[in-house]
């Protein structure tokens, strides 16, 4: 199963789709959760979900913006996807009875 954050760069890098590379990821977790994210722990997530076949990297071409420099692009795999599916449908199931999920009612204590 995979951890909270591995999910939401899996997930923040399939909405980029081919704009994926780790400045982007990073701004797109920062941005949507409001937290912040850190270029050290998100190129070590980035290594370990390549070593377990969840994602796919490879070196895209120098950019004038990046000062020539290569970005290291970002493709997650149809292993990734199911990984992905997994976490999001286990954390789903597990929010059923959570007074704060959809379709219920009450305060949250």
């Amino acid at each position: 199963m995979l951890g909270e954050f591995e999910y939401l760069l899996i997930t923040a890098a399939a909405g980029l789709a081919d704009k994926a590379y780790g400045a982007a990821i990073r701004e797109e977790i920062e941005t949507t959760t409001g937290r912040k994210c850190s270029i050290g722990a998100l190129y070590t997530t980035i290594d370990r979900l390549e070593t377990k076949g969840l994602l796919k990297t490879w070196m895209g071409d120098a950019t004038p913006q990046r000062g020539g420099r290569s970005k290291r692009m970002v493709r997650v795999t149809p292993k990734g996807v199911q990984a992905a599916k997994a976490f999001y449908d286990a954390v789903i199931r597990v929010s059923r009875g959570a007074s704060w999920a959809a379709n219920r009612t009450g305060s949250v204590s």
